[in-house]
């Protein structure tokens, strides 16, 4: 019989508030966060989370969010080049988007929302038709990564404009360059080389006539955008050059000279927020160019009161009246004044402003910090008072994660709470709700582990303590002094009677559990009592008690495991093997076996009878940091820097499992005491849990079929992707850049699409089959007669079209309406053009009927674009076509009926309502005719005056 094995399966991600992958946005009241994979919605006042964006076994990195002009759409780029449109009122995934080749760093949608576009990695720019869920082009001209883009467009454009009316796109990007383009031309119009280093982020305001740009450097540049120019399209000056659209200003000078990462114009208030430094945010307040005047006014006055005080002459003083009446030029530093800093806990890592507020109320900022936490700021409006305001902070989310790396993780006897530790702080989870429910400070913690009856834990620290705490009261209760440097590993020993610490000064510690009375309380604490130390040559770096009480192994800096009887300490066995140190080891239920693993990658099963290795594997293509036996098996559990978590039989020595989610090294382990989940902490201090899924089994050599299946697909993907090398040209030889098309279509091949490939090219070939047999049916019975004894039944139906009940060319159409529509382009491009002429006939049949015409005129017009060349020299395709455009025409002028008639009518409904609306609001008011007229007569004597705000 076969062996099998249980399956694990990711369950739950915790311990993460944001993290430093992507920007965030922030609505006012819920903050939406990158959270590795997922997205998170927070409300920051309530500190809880409300939603989690998550797809089911999608695992890359959220690398940009933007929130839609629509209401409840967001766009989210992922580092796999994938783009997920994301509806926030029921979390779930609208359309996806595949185009990039790298990961997306930018994202801007238009003023409806009806187009995106993206930047990424490869130094592509995309636009995306939102509501067709297609890709309209690609365009190519940056040299290093897309790092912002903004939609420039003019509703206003007078009826004489030569400018397209679909906008221009403004983009930055690593190569210091500055680049406008135009979207109906679909070319670059302007290239503007902004600084001497990578541009990093810009931004326009609501004018659409200034731009701020902001580079690693730390300088910040104004740039002015000439709208008569941009209205008038690209048209030659009297010297002959082509009029330029974006006009250098002046630099703005910052508080500090990092790297300008952020630059944000308030949506509605006149305020500019720029991030130039690690922790803290500039908000310069924008002034009128009136109040800019007064300011001046009120200096020249100053300075003359001034002059007049020290008696000035006449003659001087009438200079100065003089002199006061020329006006002085306003400068981009008078414009834009330093208002306050925000100064946040941690380094920034982006930050968002709280939507639209009203006027004279104070406006809110949200910052997401590196360290796996948000902060919301509040910042005052300006007063009339001279004292330097200050932004206060409002709201913070910070006790659901760790500020610092995951390094240790242990579980209570029953399983049911989680303490796991960072630098800096201790927390207790609930497994059953993944909540924290206790967060202590501590040192920076390298080792712990649950006290017998787990009312208490212990910590081993960077600095050499053992630090005891209370869970109930979250206190910490003892702090000993144990060893001089770092505490490398604490065990407890099976019997729950005594305690071992191994560390960095070569020290091996046993400790005894006491229970002390301290004086004015009634109930006793846990405390540890010193009883032995073991001298060892080198550093201990893990040390472990065998189940069965006898043995203590020790591992030593020297890469070998030494193996001690535990109640004399004399020596019985070294293993010698690791070409680097052991950094983990365990030892199995029935002390027969001990596994270590090291930073040489490997891990080796050893006897404990006779210290003789069983076996030797490469298990992780980085250092090995724990592993674990399942409990009272042979099964083991190993994580390591390759950010992967590996499941392994110990006896037959196989490799069961793989289990991918982590994004950083994985520091800390844990096994449930009942088998039944792994828990594992990483740098991406995220803290995850790995179920036993009970219902699905693994046989071993389904699962090494399905992962090369996988490789080989996504080879077959990334080969007909390579783009940039030219025909015939090995992997390393890419096309001349200069060569490639500034503009090109979309199209990415991916598992997905080539499987829609395949779907599409089964269904035409079973129903190229049934019509042929059903042809060759009808053929036959026509040479004979209706009363012919020759005559028999004609032939079974297929199963699966008996079954559907459907017709060879409606199961086509079934099939490919089930293909996505972002994915449908790149699933035709796989069909041999054998499929494509059979695919025209189904066409053909489907305009006929009237099936679909939308989808079939879109198969049509791609089909034709794209096998232009074949179609043109096959005189096979003119009996299909021409039938097609018959139909197809007939299909198309019924459809356009319909709507044009449907148009009219919603035109007709809008009018009656407007009118009722109109005649309502008369009847309410008590107008007559005579009144109106009145009040026409007096509109034409009173002057005008144009209010702007």
């Amino acid at each position: 019989m076969v062996k099998t094995y249980s399956k694990h399966v990711p369950a739950a991600a915790f311990g993460l508030v944001c993290s430093s992958s992507s920007n965030s946005q922030y609505d006012g009241k819920f903050a939406y966060v990158p959270a590795l994979e997922d997205v998170l919605v927070w409300d920051v006042k309530k500190g809880t989370m409300v939603a989690m964006w998550h797809e089911i076994s999608h695992i890359a990195e959220v690398t940009a969010i933007l929130q839609s002009p629509k209401k409840g759409m967001f766009a989210v780029g992922y580092a796999d080049g994938s783009i997920r449109l994301w509806n926030s009122s029921n979390n779930t995934v609208i359309s996806t988007f595949n185009g990039h080749k790298k990961s997306v760093t930018a994202l801007a949608f238009d003023d409806q929302g009806t187009r995106l576009a993206s930047g990424s990695q490869d130094t592509d720019l995309i636009l995306w038709d939102v509501v067709a869920e297609a890709g309209l082009f690609r365009l190519r001209g940056h040299r290093d990564q897309i790092t912002a883009i903004r939609f420039i467009t003019h509703a206003d454009l007078p009826s004489t404009s030569t400018a397209s009316a679909s906008g221009v796109l403004l983009t930055s990007s690593k190569d210091t360059f500055l680049k406008l383009w135009d979207l109906s031309t679909q070319h670059c119009i302007q290239t503007v080389v902004a600084h001497r280093s990578e541009v990093w982020t810009i931004d326009v305001n609501s004018k659409q006539d200034l731009v701020f740009t902001g580079s690693s450097e730390g300088e910040m540049k104004a740039w002015r955008i000439d709208n008569n120019a941009l209205a008038n399209g690209l048209q030659e000056t009297e010297s002959g050059e082509v009029s330029r659209i974006i006009h250098p200003l002046s630099f703005l000078p910052l508080a500090s000279r990092h790297r300008v990462s952020q630059v944000t114009f308030h949506p509605s208030q006149p305020f500019l927020a720029v991030q130039s430094h690690d922790r803290s945010v500039e908000i310069f307040r924008i002034r009128s160019e009136e109040e800019v005047r007064k300011k001046q006014a009120r200096r020249k006055k100053r300075e003359r009161e001034k002059k007049l005080k020290v008696k000035v002459k006449s003659q001087d003083e009438s200079e100065l009246d003089e002199g006061s009446q020329n006006d002085e030029d306003i400068k981009l530093v008078d414009l834009f004044t330093p208002y306050l800093v925000v100064r946040a806990s941690g380094k920034i890592r982006s930050f968002d402003f709280g939507g639209d507020v009203t006027l004279n109320r104070p406006f809110q900022i949200m910052t997401a910090l590196a360290s796996n936490a948000i902060e919301v700021y509040s910042i005052p409006q300006p007063t009339k008072s001279k004292d330097i305001p200050d932004a206060v902070r409002s709201f913070s989310v910070d006790l659901a994660g760790h500020r610092t790396d995951v390094r240790t993780l242990s579980l209570s006897s029953d399983d049911e709470i989680l303490a796991s530790a960072s630098n800096g702080s201790l927390k207790i989870w609930n497994m059953k709700t993944n909540a924290c429910i206790r967060t202590i400070d501590c040192g920076y913690a390298i080792s712990s582990t649950f006290l017998p009856g787990d009312r208490h834990v212990a910590v081993g620290t960077k600095s050499g303590e053992i630090l005891i705490y209370d869970l109930a009261s979250s206190s910490l209760i003892e702090t000993i002094q144990a060893h001089t440097a770092t505490v490398w590993s604490l065990h407890v020993r099976a019997d729950q009677q005594a305690l071992v610490s191994g560390s960095a000064d070569k020290d091996v510690k046993f400790w005894e559990f006491e229970r002390k009375i301290a004086a004015g309380e009634s109930a006793p604490k846990m405390t540890l009592v010193h009883t032995r130390t073991l001298k060892m040559t080198d550093e201990v770096l893990a040390v472990r008690y065998s189940p069965n009480r006898i043995f203590l192994a020790v591992s030593l800096l020297d890469s070998t495991v030494k193996v001690f009887y535990q109640d004399s300490l004399k020596f019985f066995l070294s293993l010698y093997g690791h070409k680097l140190p052991v950094l983990s080891m365990d030892i199995s239920h029935d002390s027969k076996l001990i596994v270590t693993c090291s930073a040489d990658k490997n891990v080796k099963i050893w006897g404990l009878d006779f210290g003789d290795c069983h076996k030797s594997i490469f298990a992780h293509d980085e250092s090995v940091m724990q592993v674990a036996f399942e409990k009272d098996s042979h099964y083991f559990w190993t994580v390591g820097k390759d950010k992967l978590l590996k499941y392994w039989d110990g006896d037959k020595f196989e490799h069961i499992q793989n289990l991918r989610g982590h994004h950083g090294e994985i520091w800390a382990l844990a096994l449930s005491h009942n088998g039944k989940f792994v828990v594992t902490g990483s740098r991406d201090k995220s803290i995850r849990v790995w179920d036993r899924d009970e219902a699905d089994q693994i046989f071993l050599e389904e699962e090494r079929e399905r992962e090369l299946e996988m490789v080989y697909e996504n080879g077959i993907a990334d080969s007909l992707n390579r783009s940039e090398a030219a025909i015939g040209s090995m992997d390393g030889a890419p096309v001349n850049s200069s060569a490639q098309a500034e503009v090109t279509s979309v199209s990415k091949q991916t598992t997905e699409t080539l499987m829609a490939g395949e779907r599409i090219m089964e269904a035409i070939d079973l129903a190229d089959k049934e019509r042929a047999i059903f042809q060759a049916y009808d053929d036959d019975m026509a040479k004979l007669p209706d009363d012919s004894p020759m005559r028999f039944q004609p032939p079974p139906r297929n199963q699966l079209l008996a079954q559907l009940d459907k017709t060879p060319d409606e199961y086509v159409l079934w099939v490919i309406e089930k293909v996505r529509s972002t994915a449908l382009h790149d699933a035709l491009l796989v069909l041999p053009f054998g499929m494509v002429v059979s695919l025209m006939e189904y066409l053909n049949s489907w305009a006929q009927k009237d099936l679909n015409i939308p989808l079939v005129s879109q198969i049509i017009s791609f089909l034709l674009k794209t096998h232009h060349h074949q179609i043109v020299t096959n005189r096979v395709m003119r009996s299909s076509l021409i039938p097609l455009r018959k139909h197809l025409r007939a299909a198309l002028q019924r459809q356009k009926d319909v709507l044009g008639y449907n148009l009219a009518a919603l035109q007709y409904i809008r009018r009656q309502n407007d009118a009722d609306r109109t005649a309502q609001f008369y009847e309410d008011e008590g107008i007559d005719e005579e009144k109106v007229r009145a009040r026409i007569a007096e509109g034409r004597k009173r002057k005008r005056v144009d209010i702007r705000a």
